[in-house]
């Protein structure tokens, strides 16, 4: 089965409505190259199902499909609500309590044990994704909190919290985290996305935790808080990716200052070479009709043309009524951007530590003879995939094949803007194994007669050092 070929990536949330083997296969064949656990939503029995799911579909098809496992993180949620939800009337008070109890109009359950402690006097509470909002009156500074409704509505059982001004003292990875972390690296997640990050020091305690256990997996940041705003530039720096997570961050922040950041946050990941994903309500009415907003397809593409490496969905794939539908619909949104108005070779800056000088160097006049030439392709052998992501973060008008001995490597560069990724063990000499990449392209027909491929590697190959040579060869 063939998949659909385009450069800017695909996430998608699998849950009921995408965990069948027959839809979710369709789903990748048509443009999905990430798989993302939501582990806020289903039990680990759930999540290993659909992991073993994927990876049947890997085995069967010519697919490297990688698997996002998505923590919850320290997200506050109200508790349990009387059936039908309670109605908050504006003007009207309302206790907020830490004490387990099913909430109505008068007193409502809290998950957050600390949250009496953490607030002040005036600070605002936002509700159901900030559709309610109420504001604090006072504390007791032990379990209850006594609020004001400023905008009412009817709030239901689990809906999440969100507090603005508030500053939490919940960690980062919470134990509930900690569990589906060590579930998700036992069952061999590629990405682990880290919810509601708020500085480096949250990405360096996961990462110590990924490579205590010998995993593979790198880390995406989840930018959602203000204080990740505050401290962008330390968690870009300290992580493998970065998701602009638009939903809590937009009412978190004023939402009006959203797409700005989105903007400079994907500059800023692009010029250190760091994958980012844009996600949150891109299709979102598309859960129960198969069209989308004219709204969203723009969203869409100017997620695509701000360069992001990915783009994500979330109810339209795990529960939406067009699973399929949807994945098309954003694949043809992506491949007319891309064929029409994308900003190839665009722009970044970048400073090499001494380190990487060598490879970056590489990397760069890969790119600068690859816009000259016009080259169809830049064929990439790595052991790392180091190089990968330096290439792609250039945005090049030409396609990234990777070449590598790594099976799991193989499905992590599946998040990473235009990069195609092929298994390769041989290793003979440098110029024997670069013919035999090009022979391979040419035979699986990516390249033809009279194009120029632009191929990297690291000589001598079976050292699988840092890549220090590069070649221009016409396609014979």
């Amino acid at each position: 089965m063939k998949k659909i070929q385009k450069k800017t990536k695909i996430v998608a949330t699998l849950g009921p409505a995408s965990a069948k083997k027959e839809v979710l296969t369709q789903m990748i064949a048509k443009g999905v190259d990430i798989c993302r656990l939501n582990f806020s939503h289903g039990s680990q029995e759930d999540h290993l199902k659909v992991i073993n799911t994927i990876n049947e579909i890997n085995a069967e098809h010519p697919f490297n499909v990688g698997i996002l496992a998505d923590l919850q993180g320290p997200k506050i949620r109200i508790g349990k609500m009387k059936e039908g939800g309670a109605i908050l009337v504006n003007g009207s008070t309302v206790e907020i309590t830490t004490e387990e109890l099913i909430g109505d109009e008068k007193r409502i359950y809290i998950t957050y044990d600390n949250f009496p402690n953490d607030v002040n006097e005036n600070e605002i509470i936002l509700l159901d994704d900030g559709k309610l909002q109420l504001r604090v009156i006072s504390t007791n500074q032990k379990d209850t909190v006594m609020c004001e409704v400023v905008h009412g509505g009817v709030l239901t059982s689990r809906k999440g919290v969100n507090l603005p001004n508030t500053k939490v003292s919940i960690p980062s990875l919470t134990e509930e985290d900690l569990d589906n972390l060590n579930f998700a690296l036992d069952h061999g997640a590629d990405w682990i996305a880290m919810s509601f990050v708020r500085s480096a020091e949250d990405i360096v305690q996961c990462k110590k935790i990924i490579a205590a256990k010998g995993s593979h997996a790198k880390v995406i940041a989840k930018i959602e808080k203000p204080e990740a705003i505050d401290n962008i530039d330390a968690i870009i720096e300290a992580t493998d990716a970065i998701m602009v997570a638009r939903g809590d961050l937009g009412v978190e922040m004023p939402m009006e200052v959203v797409p700005g950041l989105q903007k400079i946050i994907v500059q800023k990941c692009r010029d250190l070479s760091k994958p980012v994903i844009i996600a949150t309500q891109m299709l979102e009415s598309m859960i129960t009709t198969p069209r989308p907003t004219r709204a969203e397809v723009n969203d869409v593409a100017n997620s695509v043309l701000d360069g992001a490496d990915a783009v994500m969905l979330s109810g339209e794939t795990s529960v939406g009524e067009f699973p399929e539908i949807v994945i098309e619909t954003m694949a043809k949104i992506i491949t007319h951007v891309e064929s029409t108005s994308y900003p190839y070779y665009s722009l970044k800056s970048s400073t090499s530590p001494n380190s990487t000088i060598i490879p970056d160097a590489i990397c760069g006049s890969s790119i600068f003879l690859a816009e000259k030439t016009n080259a169809s392709a830049i064929a990439v052998m790595t052991a790392s995939g180091y190089t990968a992501f330096e290439i792609s973060s250039y945005r090049p008008n030409a396609n990234i094949y990777v070449f590598t001995g790594h099976k799991n490597l193989l499905r992590q560069l599946s998040l990473v803007w235009g990069v195609s990724t092929f298994i390769y063990k041989k290793y003979e000499s440098t110029d024997g194994t670069i013919q035999d990449v090009n022979d391979l392209l040419k035979e699986l027909h990516l390249v033809e007669p009279g194009e120029i491929v632009i191929n990297t590697a690291s000589t001598p190959l079976h050292q699988k050092g840092k890549t220090n040579t590069i070649r221009v060869s016409e396609v014979k």
